[in-house]
């Protein structure tokens, strides 16, 4: 129910941003004096930065008295799992930011191997879905005009994510404490033009396993904790940057509980590791810009036989972003 209402939410802001996107932007409206890729691409919970962690920019191309809107699409395959994301951004004056996604995570592999290793369907699922909804505020700094100054573009922002398999998510299969969370970070960006470099790190409070997906807190650890996000980025010309980032992840749902479960952690492994990807960005025109990247997810829920290594989910990740 929740999920029917959320995708109404979610289509009705597509259609505002369309209503908006064709009685300004393409209604012959000068483009905005923002350099191009500098508002960043869309970030995988909705947000404007790389595809792993918010940046300090505030998405769109709108200036300090523009709106600046856009809409995003990004599909992420790795060895056991595929996750859409999709949602809409909206920034107010360069200083406002507000992002409504959808994640629609594919679990269906998952679920055919753990029925296979222990003899039952315990998932009952193909697909998890969450509902993120952020809001981000440039506290000072301008990442262009202050491009020849030490001052980087700072922001804050909170992102309140809702997953909509509230029993599943805290049944003794995952163990999470609670369906709902909310991340609270800060991010510094720092565009050094004469270098065509631009660099960012983000501070992130949060419970969240595995992005929210697998719920929030566990049995190994159920408080707030401060992660590490880090972004570079080089830009090869004004229209194709390439570039890596790094994410911190909380570990929070191993316990002896779940070891139990799933016969001693020898079928399923719910240990969660950081995340790393390297990514191009190309951006033909301000309109529209399109990411692919290579991700390593680090364990997630991975099956293994009896005295294996845990598996590492390896993914592709495509990004497309259209605004104004």
């Amino acid at each position: 129910m929740h999920l029917q209402k959320n995708k109404k939410l979610i289509s009705a802001l597509f259609a505002t941003f369309f209503s908006v996107g064709a009685n300004s932007a393409f209604a012959e409206m000068p483009l905005s004096n923002k350099l191009l890729l500098t508002g960043g691409v869309s970030q995988v919970e909705g947000a404007a930065g790389g595809g792993l962690t918010p940046w300090a920019v505030i998405g769109g191309y709108g200036t300090n008295n523009e709106v600046g809107a856009n809409v995003h699409y990004s599909y992420l395959k790795s060895n056991d799992y595929k996750l859409d994301t999709y949602g809409v951004t909206f920034g107010l004056f360069d200083r406002v930011e507000f992002s409504v996604a959808q994640q629609d995570f594919d679990v269906g592999n998952l679920r055919n191997k753990v029925t296979a290793g222990l003899g039952a369907d315990v998932i009952g699922r193909d697909t998890l879905n969450q509902i993120i909804v952020g809001l981000k505020v440039r506290v000072f700094g301008e990442a262009v005009l202050d491009a020849d100054t030490w001052v980087p573009q700072v922001a804050v922002g909170v992102q309140y994510k809702e997953n909509q398999d509230k029993e599943f998510i805290k049944s003794a299969v995952i163990g999470a404490k609670s369906d709902h969370g909310t991340d609270v970070y800060i991010a510094a960006t720092k565009l050094l033009l004469d270098k065509n470099l631009l660099l960012n790190g983000t501070l992130r409070f949060t419970k969240a396993n595995q992005f929210g997906l697998l719920g929030f807190g566990g049995a190994n650890h159920d408080s707030y904790q401060p992660m590490v996000e880090l972004s570079a980025a080089y830009l090869l010309s004004k229209k194709w940057v390439v570039g890596a980032e790094y994410r911190m992840k909380p570990d929070n749902l191993r316990s002896p509980a779940n070891a139990a479960l799933f016969g001693g952690a020898n079928v399923v492994d719910l240990k969660e590791d950081d995340a790393f990807d390297v990514f191009v960005a190309y951006a033909p025109t301000k309109n529209v810009s399109l990411t692919a990247a290579y991700v390593n997810l680090g364990n997630i829920a991975t099956v293994k036989p009896v005295g294996a290594n845990y598996g590492k989910q390896d993914a592709v990740y495509l990004s497309a972003q259209f605004g104004f």
